[in-house]
């Protein structure tokens, strides 16, 4: 560190009075930045207050029921031709800790609501734009932009926690004691990123459903997309059919687990026949399925492979039906997911013009080579994670139908490999959980229980309102186990009765295990009751 800046931060530290809040003021924030970095703005959010940023097109709502907090606006310059800024909130009542969260799909811009969900806790609260601002389907801002590219891949986000830690340090004139990070989707992403390019930024990570395959995930939604096409044509499936098709699913497999409760508690022990819904003579046809599309059907439940078997990405699993046209993004045109067509457009060939209709393995071959922004999290030697203490805690949905839970037991596997050649217990340091009946990172199919605090957000609320403890709250169990070496056996998700407001009471509440053990009905008692349940290992 040069002289003028160590000699910069000094005079800032020592301007600092018992009262932190004072120091909410740009001045104070730019003498500790780099000279690559400046104040856009610092505002003071009194305690119950909102704060957002309309302009972030991905995330145009406020955050509400704030603590008191200075909300500060950092901008960076990254390379000649590109930027990102990031978004810290620094409450008055401070736990002495940071945590940084995630974005989702490829959305750039602050993600306020999501950083409002874990302030209360007490954490100075970190987001990053990851460079760019848009919607998470919009990938125009990366063609021919390799810089940009970086930023959304990897370096956003840890040179935001560089310098977000930084100004934490010095805006309290304290040091951090334990630093976090949660998200979720590419949120999930950005934190096994960190987990593995940078192990010394977090001593926690909470993350859900990752999209940690980059180049495979991208393709694996324009490979589906385009199984369902084209529109109009015998083997289509309709947007609308997807629910019909859900509740025969749930029909066929509620029982498989033994408890008829609408709750699918492991699809891999259900023997689903979809032509149970195979349309009779003279049926209506938005009530059943016609041949063409039952092997439609199938093949999106089937692993995807191309040339000489070579496996690609897997497969939809059981039970995430209701939420499968989600995955294709697109609705009411007749064309694969823009998540899909825009990533090979602007991400990995840079051409605006590419056909999906010309769409081959050789694409996924020149993603695989080229990883756009290093933006694959696809290292799996995490040992540097764990040599300095690093606890990892990885959720997924069993219902997702955005990300398949595959792609998450894949890359379970895929460290369980790797650190057992190195003769590292995975279990020390990393503990994966599946949800039964859980979506893409929220919600659920048949009122299962999902909500694990953290930044699962309902706005205006924090943590698990009357189960604010380490056993029904994620990010709670990670901080015990980070802190107190209390490693969670079990989580217990929640589902409201009202999933906007906890206030009406609780629904459902049951354990996730450990993987791979499995939440079993013990055999007596509300079945709707935690305390039913026991976690039983799988053999």
């Amino acid at each position: 560190m040069n002289l003028s800046r160590l000699l910069a931060i000094t005079i800032a530290l020592s301007t600092i009075n018992a009262h932190p809040h004072d120091n909410c003021n740009n001045e104070f924030f730019n003498r500790v930045l780099p000279s690559n970095a400046s104040t856009l703005g610092t505002y003071h959010v009194p305690a119950n207050g909102s704060f957002g940023q309309a302009a972030d097109i991905a995330y145009p709502i406020n955050a509400t029921n704030l603590p008191a907090l200075c909300a500060v606006i950092v901008n960076v310059t990254s390379s000649a031709t590109s930027s990102y800024t990031f978004g810290l909130f620094l409450p008055e009542d401070w736990n002495q800790r940071f945590i940084a969260v995630g974005n989702g799909g490829f959305s750039g811009g602050i993600n306020w609501l999501s950083m409002g969900s874990v302030v209360p806790y007490g954490f100075a609260t970190l987001s990053t734009s990851t460079g760019h601002n848009s919607t998470g389907q919009d990938m125009t801002w990366a063609l021919n932009n390799p810089e940009s590219k970086a930023d959304w891949g990897y370096r956003a986000m840890h040179g935001s926690v560089v310098l977000g830690k930084q100004l934490t340090s010095a805006y309290y004139s304290r040091k951090l004691c334990y630093s976090y990070y949660a998200g979720c989707s590419t949120g999930g992403k950005q934190g096994m990123k960190e987990v593995q390019k940078y192990p010394s930024d977090f001593d926690g990570v909470l993350i859900g459903a990752p999209a940690w395959w980059s180049t495979h995930q991208q393709l694996w939604q324009l490979t589906v997309g385009i199984i369902n096409l084209p529109e109009g044509s015998p083997s289509y499936i309709p947007y609308s059919m997807f629910p019909l098709i859900s509740n025969e699913v749930l029909r066929q497999c509620d029982a498989s687990d033994g408890v008829l409760d609408t709750i699918i508690m492991d699809p891999k022990k259900c023997n689903f026949r979809p032509q149970a819904l195979l349309c009779h003579p003279g049926q209506n046809t938005s009530t059943c399925l016609s041949p063409e599309q039952i092997k439609t059907w199938e093949a999106l439940h089937r692993p995807i492979a191309d040339i000489n078997n070579t496996f690609v990405y897997p497969n939809f699993e059981l039970g995430s039906d209701a939420q499968i046209p989600g995955s294709f993004g697109v609705y009411g045109t007749n064309a694969p997911s823009l998540y899909g067509t825009s990533y090979v457009q602007n991400y990995i060939l840079d051409d605006a013009s590419w056909d999906w209709k010309t769409y081959n393995y050789s694409v996924v071959e020149i993603a695989d080579s080229l990883n756009p922004g290093s933006t694959n999290a696809a290292d799996f030697d995490i040992s540097p994670f764990y040599e300095r203490g690093g606890k990892l805690l990885h959720y997924h949905g069993l219902a997702d139908g955005l990300i398949p839970t595959g792609a998450s037991e894949l890359l379970y596997n895929n460290y369980l490999y790797n650190m057992s050649a190195k003769g590292i217990n995975l279990d020390d340091f990393y503990r994966f959980f599946l949800v039964p009946g859980m979506q893409h990172c929220s919600g659920s199919v048949g009122n299962a229980p999902w909500y694990m605090g953290g930044v699962q957000t309902i706005r205006g609320v924090y943590g698990v309102p009357g189960f604010r403890d380490r056993e029904h709250d994620a990010l709670l169990a990670l901080m015990a186990w980070v802190e107190k070496d209390v490693a969670p056996e079990h989580i217990i998700p929640t589902k409201w009765n009202n999933d906007t407001d906890p206030s009406q009471g609780v629904l459902r509440q049951r354990p996730i295990c450990k993987f791979p053990a499995e939440a079993t009905y013990v055999g007596h008692g509300n079945v709707n009751a935690s305390s039913s349940w026991k976690c039983v290992a799988q053999v």
